[in-house]
């Protein structure tokens, strides 16, 4: 095994890929070749998205597993396997990636759960619920308010950077897609050999709290492989993109130097 200098950026729901563009900018000075594509159906710019909404049909149809052999298409038609930085939802597809050997590293950004992980306490069940859309038609997409960006995404920080933020980034989304995220499709062999993984949460995550990311991090079999964990004090569920995103950015390169040197030394 030897560490990729390619890196695969995941995005999550309700957010546009252009989310990872600082760190593609940034990786690329450290010698990282980087890419993020977007998920299917969402390769349109934030405002052209937002137009289509809530009768975006092909968006509003899309599921999960389209979503990760999407991904797994696109590793594929790379020369090596390589690191993939997920978050949210992209952070489970990099779980999932992780499982299935199909990368050399994964990092799970404020994952969202895989099957078998869920959180029953009332101000996440709150959160969640409407982007589910239950009771609702999966022919529209759904639209993050942005009352709901500032209590999900985005609480705790500057009122105009909330705001900011969701104007640049916040974009309708498949309910059956989030749905997915419950079933089989995102179920995990925690028992199974994989590549290094690393997950990293923050304190004042509402939407996946550290609570839920440590319970999907304790669940892996260390003595099957390198398993890792890291939380952040003060950091919110989209923190990728707020002020202070080179924290993470920072934690994820050193990581992964610490990571190469064991690989070195090993060989």
């Amino acid at each position: 095994m030897y560490l990729s200098k390619t890196i695969v950026f995941i995005t999550g729901a309700f957010v546009s890929h252009t989310c990872w563009d600082a760190w593609q900018n940034y990786y690329k000075t450290k010698g990282y070749t980087c890419i993020a594509p977007p998920w299917p159906f969402k390769n349109e710019n934030t405002q052209e998205l937002r137009n289509k909404r809530p009768n975006d049909t092909d968006l509003a149809g899309l599921r999960l597993r389209k979503i990760i052999e999407h991904y797994e298409t696109i590793i594929a038609s790379l020369p090596e396997k390589p690191i993939v930085i997920g978050h949210s939802l992209g952070g489970l597809i990099a779980q999932i990636l992780v499982n299935k050997n199909l990368i050399c590293a994964g990092i799970a950004i404020h994952s969202a759960p895989p099957k078998g992980i869920f959180s029953f306490e009332w101000p996440i069940l709150k959160l969640i619920w409407k982007p589910l859309g239950y009771f609702t038609s999966t022919k529209k997409t759904y639209m993050m308010s942005l009352s709901h960006w500032k209590k999900a995404f985005a609480n705790g920080i500057d009122v105009n950077e909330q705001i900011i933020s969701y104007e640049k980034y916040a974009v309708p989304e498949s309910k059956l897609a989030v749905r997915d995220s419950l079933g089989n499709v995102s179920k995990i062999d925690f028992f199974k050999l994989h590549p290094p993984l690393l997950f990293i949460t923050g304190s004042e995550d509402n939407l996946t709290p550290n609570s839920l990311n440590y319970e999907n991090y304790i669940k892996y079999n260390k003595d099957n492989a390198i398993t890792d964990y890291k939380e952040f004090k003060g950091k919110t569920h989209f923190s990728i993109a707020l002020p202070g995103w080179q924290d993470e950015a920072d934690y994820i390169l050193s990581w992964l130097e610490i990571l190469e040197h064991k690989i070195e030394i090993s060989k």
